[in-house]
């Protein structure tokens, strides 16, 4: 009875078991495979992050500047009217 029932273990059992052992050693070749992918889009990520920061850091920096020179540009702008009154004044203090 035990000899028959470790033959049929043997005959059916374990090459089911084989087969299982088999496909799970494809599964984890697989998993090892995906897991390299990901961590390499996860540094490709941080790297475009990091990019993206840099540029947006840059794009404030421009921001400030456009303002400044919007600023200087209506000081410019007041500086010529003032000097169009001054001119003016004169023109009639001469006369």
């Amino acid at each position: 009875m035990k000899d028959a029932m470790l033959s049929a273990f043997r005959e059916y059992l374990m090459p089911e078991l084989e087969s299982i052992k088999s496909g799970q050693a494809r599964v984890e070749a697989t998993l090892v495979a995906v897991n390299t992918r990901l961590d390499d889009i996860n540094l490709h990520l941080a790297d475009q992050s990091r990019r993206i920061d840099e540029t947006n850091k840059r794009l404030d920096r421009l921001y400030e500047v456009i303002v400044r020179r919007d600023e200087h540009s209506a000081i410019v702008v007041k500086i010529n009217e003032l000097d169009h009154e001054v001119r003016e004044i004169r023109q009639r203090l001469a006369a």
